[in-house]
């Protein structure tokens, strides 16, 4: 990162403000999105009982619960994600899918539910004989990521090693406490270097909450006395010739899409804590995560060490 001011010239094309039209899903990003292929993210808001159809047609994905829990009719079967109060509360059950599934959404709750459905395209429609897979809350890695002013925790409930099945999508949520800084130091995966980085574009879906309250907002609101909604901050800047400039204060239900650069800092204000759900995908044949620091800022990393 350089010293040139930011001045968030691309966020019209990258940064998804959260405003629903009144269709099925409130969140939807998809290949819809010019220069937008390999990745997909919608979140549907569930009524007490309403349910909610869908079919993956040329894509593998994920069922996250974010508020409440969720029945998945898929496959013949039922599946029953416990889900959580709040995406602050801990990890949550979620539901992998192959391609070509038919799917049902249902909230049996008694109060609305936020569900999310992460998405990668793939090769084969079919699905290529994968089976639908149940990650259980208590089988998702947790991680301690960082340290100090930089610590975030960091939930691989769709990384390789939790979720071996799939064939390209890559998931994890991060949960950066009130004044934090996460995605730090900045870095970047969009060039295939076979066992140093790969290629892959990502969906940031934020939420927050005040500071401590693990408040539950279901849409896009307030949980403040003051009437605002509790914010973060989220910078994509370019790297090797290829110009990126998005910067953007962020709250429940916006999303920014990393098509290439280095991103990061994600920051959490000092009166709000701030989560964000990624979603990763890319063209390689090799499932992998892979990424490569900023050297401008890749030292802090050896600061950590003996923090907490």
């Amino acid at each position: 990162m350089n010293h040139t001011p930011r001045t968030g010239a691309d966020n019209e094309r990258w940064f998804h403000p959260f405003a629903p039209k009144g269709g099925t899903w409130a969140v939807e990003i998809t290949d819809a999105v010019e220069g937008w292929q390999h990745t997909s993210l919608r979140v549907a808001v569930l009524e007490p009982g309403a349910t909610l159809d869908h079919e993956l047609v040329g894509e593998e994905g994920v069922v996250v619960p974010l508020v409440g829990g969720v029945t998945v009719t898929a496959g013949g079967a039922e599946h029953v994600l416990a889900g959580r109060r709040s995406v602050f509360a801990g990890p949550s059950d979620t539901l992998y899918l192959p391609a070509g599934t038919a799917l049902t959404l249902t909230n049996p709750g008694a109060a609305p539910a936020r569900i999310a459905l992460c998405g990668a395209r793939v090769d084969d429609p079919t699905g290529g004989g994968r089976e639908i897979v149940l990650v259980p809350a208590a089988d998702v890695p947790v991680e301690l990521r960082g340290a100090g002013a930089c610590s975030r925790e960091v939930r691989g409930f769709a990384m390789p090693g939790t979720l071996p099945g799939a064939e390209q999508v890559l998931a994890c949520e991060v949960v950066t406490p009130a004044g934090g800084w996460s995605s730090y130091p900045p870095h970047k995966h969009d060039t295939d270097r076979p066992g140093q980085e790969s290629r892959l574009e990502e969906i940031y879906y934020f939420e927050t909450q005040t500071a401590g309250d693990q408040a539950a907002p279901v849409t896009r609101g307030t949980d403040r006395a003051d009437g605002r909604q509790p914010v973060g901050y989220q910078q994509v800047y370019g790297a090797q010739g290829r110009d990126i400039d998005v910067l953007v204060e962020v709250a429940t239900g916006d999303t920014v899409l990393v098509p290439h650069g280095w991103h990061g800092p994600a920051m959490a204000a000092p009166d709000a804590d701030l989560y964000y759900l990624n979603v990763m995908a890319g063209p390689g044949p090799e499932r992998v995560w892979l990424i490569c620091d900023d050297p401008a800022h890749g030292a802090i990393r050896e600061t950590w060490e003996g923090q907490r």
